[in-house]
């Protein structure tokens, strides 16, 4: 069996870290092509030294000087945007694994799909900034569009098989975060470390606020119109605590298909390298004579973020990327304790109130909106 090449943007991050468990656990299917990574430079060393990448990607200059002086085996190391880009598009790469967060993942991930390469998609916010202009090119190019998302790879499993016409609707499911149960007036006293408190997944820290506010369910929601092409009205999303429903497709008959599985990235991510195949993924069993499933409906002001996402997914344009800009500076502010809980879905607010949306032409349209969209952001964070 030839194996299939890998490059990993995010090595060090959360998927990063669980998709080279996959790897690991599965040596003779895959290997690392390439990796890039941020500023945690000592975690990437033991990645480097182990899988033995031939090309590395890390955010400066500094660090990758440091690097290429503590690493003891043969490896090219680039720094900055453009060696993301690279890592992304690297001869010998089949599939690449897209979880760099945030709008810095835009541009590697079109550069591995203008290269013709399989994406494995965590990072959602490609698809918020510039969802028409990622799946127009990939369908050029015959690249297959994999989603990584516990939620939304749920949703790729429960329709296969089935007739796209005969879909009433998918379903999102969202555990509701660390707050789901606060008291609302407490909320604008609730601080980074309580928001960090995630009830069910283990992740970095800029989606684990997200998941405090749901915006980044909101994310999934655009993100979910353009993997599978559905019109916002056919998009729900339901708070389910347990997070072992990872998301339902329901159908005209009124029957409903879930995907389900403890809560555990390797899952989806497995399926995702091997795909159309199934692997071992080392994910726990489910125990069903100890499983309790609870469901129920977002509340409003409890998850403002959430409808601020379908109000930018029905705008269009450069809405979407607009949100996402206020949220990344909202988010960053929040966390160094500049404003509180709630001034996120204020800034949020007050920035899709004034963004003027137009449908991008180009990855740069979407990237001007970005910085526009944060210089408003910080305008606003003033008064939050």
């Amino acid at each position: 069996m030839k194996r299939k090449g890998i490059s990993i943007l995010g090595s060090t991050g959360s998927i990063g870290t669980n998709t080279l468990e996959v790897v690991r656990s599965h040596p003779e299917r895959f290997r690392v092509v390439s990796m890039a990574a941020g500023r945690n430079i000592a975690l990437l060393k033991e990645q480097i030294e182990e899988f033995r990448p031939a090309f590395v990607s890390v955010g400066s200059e500094d660090a990758a000087a440091a690097l290429r002086n503590s690493l003891s085996v043969p490896v090219a190391v680039e720094a900055g945007p453009g060696a993301a880009m690279k890592a992304a598009s690297l001869d010998g790469v089949d599939m690449t694994v897209a979880a760099i967060s945030g709008a810095a993942g835009l541009l590697p991930t079109m550069a591995a799909v203008r290269a013709g390469k399989d994406i494995a998609l965590a990072n959602k916010e490609s698809l918020v900034l510039a969802g028409r202009l990622v799946m127009e090119e990939a369908a050029k190019r015959g690249v297959n569009v994999l989603p990584v998302d516990s939620e939304h790879s749920a949703v790729f499993q429960s329709l296969l098989g089935h007739r796209r016409e005969d879909l009433k609707r998918i379903i999102l499911t969202a555990s509701g975060g660390p707050f789901l149960k606060t008291p609302l007036p407490e909320l604008e006293r609730m601080g980074p470390e309580e928001a960090l408190k995630h009830p069910r997944w283990k992740m970095g820290r800029k989606v684990t606020i997200d998941s405090a506010t749901l915006v980044n369910k909101g994310f999934e929601v655009i993100e979910a119109r353009w993997l599978f092409g559905l019109p916002p009205e056919k998009i729900s999303v339901v708070i389910h605590p347990q997070s072992i429903v990872h998301s339902m497709v329901e159908y005209i008959d009124g029957a409903v298909m879930a995907q389900m599985s403890a809560p555990d990235m390797r899952s989806p991510i497995s399926y995702a390298l091997a795909y159309p195949e199934r692997i071992a993924s080392g994910t726990e069993p489910l125990d069903f004579s100890r499983l309790s499933l609870d469901f129920s409906a977002p509340e409003p002001e409890r998850y403002p973020c959430l409808g601020f996402a379908y109000e930018a997914l029905k705008t269009g344009g450069t809405a979407p990327a607009a949100l996402n800009a206020a949220d990344e500076v909202a988010v960053e502010l929040f966390l160094e304790g500049r404003i509180p809980f709630t001034g996120i879905s204020r800034v949020i607010g007050e920035v899709l109130g004034a963004h003027q949306s137009k449908e991008p032409g180009s990855v740069e349209d979407v990237l001007e909106a970005d910085r526009e969209a944060r210089r408003l952001a910080r305008s606003a964070a003033a008064s939050a």
